[in-house]
């Protein structure tokens, strides 16, 4: 019985030396780095994906120095079942620890995308369905249907998405990175209009949004904004005509081959704010904060024209009268014949 005892002691002992020692060589196994890797990895979890699938993955990437360790440190962990899909960036050096508890707490690789000010709302749906990682359902040519979807049936989508920087996961759609920019948009909109200066003319948020997209357009300085804001302010209270180029290039469409001519400036469409007093029906495209805040808060002043300096700046020169603007332009266009000479 004593000999039975001893037997059994020593079984029990030699089995809690062996736990110990694949304890020990699993916690050791998991905490080392992925030292193959010479540059970030990045793979993508399958919903359903079991442990073994996930581990094999892992492995194949080079993520791990033992999958069988990793598959125990799950399990022991009570981790097996609370792994999350989605697309995961590892860098080098990361241990099997680090691995798993990126995956357990799903921390997915995000990527961005650009909306850039000044695009038309067709430009920037495009832009997001070239992106790879963007899943495409909307159709540039069925704008009004995209409208509806974002619950947004009664306006145009020109000018209501708000040009920046977006971080997405992988399979995001172009509809909800629409949708994210379209509420972006409200915000800024919004903080623009109740930042206004009470005289500007314009009656409504919409009116304010159309302004700052023909701002956008005329200048890519933000320290002109203002100033453009200023004049187009002024033209609007004198009922003067904004004439303005830009309108009239969005209005022309797909007609536009990059060269406006003086017909186009008297061929009469909605947005042609030669023919037509006032702001154009919609905005013409994604104005940025910038542009929005200039609209609310146009500089004071009594400029009435502006034109291009014709200077690598991209900077304009401003009138008070016409007699003044045509000297300007004069001084633009000799500028500008004298760089095609050289």
């Amino acid at each position: 019985m004593k000999r039975l005892l001893q037997v059994l002691l020593l079984l029990l002992v030699s089995g809690a030396a062996i736990v110990a020692g694949l304890a020990w060589w699993v916690d050791q196994s998991m905490r080392q780095g992925a030292q193959s890797l010479t540059g970030p990895v990045l793979l993508v979890i399958e919903n359903g994906s079991s442990l073994n699938r996930v581990a094999r993955q892992l492995d194949q990437a080079g993520l791990l120095s033992s999958r069988d360790a990793f598959v125990w440190y799950a399990r022991y962990h009570g981790l097996a079942q609370r792994i999350k899909a989605g697309e995961y960036e590892m860098p080098p050096g990361i241990s099997g620890v680090e691995v798993l508890d990126k995956l357990v707490a799903g921390d997915v690789y995000l990527h961005t995308v650009t909306l850039v000010e000044g695009w038309t709302y067709r430009e920037a749906l495009l832009a997001l369905q070239a992106h790879p990682a963007i899943r495409a359902t909307q159709s540039a040519n069925d704008p009004a249907r995209t409208m509806a979807e974002l619950g947004r049936a009664d306006l145009h989508p020109e000018g209501r998405f708000f040009p920046d920087t977006y971080r997405f996961e992988r399979d995001t759609t172009d509809l909800q990175l629409l949708r994210v920019a379209l509420e972006r948009m409200d915000a800024e909109l919004e903080r623009a209009w109740n930042g206004r200066k009470p005289a500007i003319p314009v009656e409504t948020p919409d009116e304010l949004l159309t302004l700052a997209s023909i701002i956008e357009k005329e200048t890519a300085l933000d320290s002109e904004r203002p100033e453009i804001a200023g004049v187009f302010a002024r033209r609007l209270e004198k009922r003067m005509r904004l004439q303005t180029d830009p309108t009239v290039i969005y209005g022309l469409g797909a007609a536009f081959d990059g060269n406006l001519r003086r017909r186009d400036l008297t061929t009469d469409t909605p947005y042609n704010t030669y023919t037509r007093h006032g702001l154009p029906p919609t905005p013409i495209c994604l104005p940025g904060r910038e542009s929005l805040a200039a609209a609310a808060d146009p500089a004071a002043g009594t400029s009435l024209f502006f034109v291009a300096t014709g200077d690598p700046d991209g900077s304009h020169y401003f009138s008070e009268t016409l007699e003044e603007h045509n000297a300007a332009v004069a001084r633009y266009l000799k500028k500008l014949k004298s760089g095609a000479n050289r």
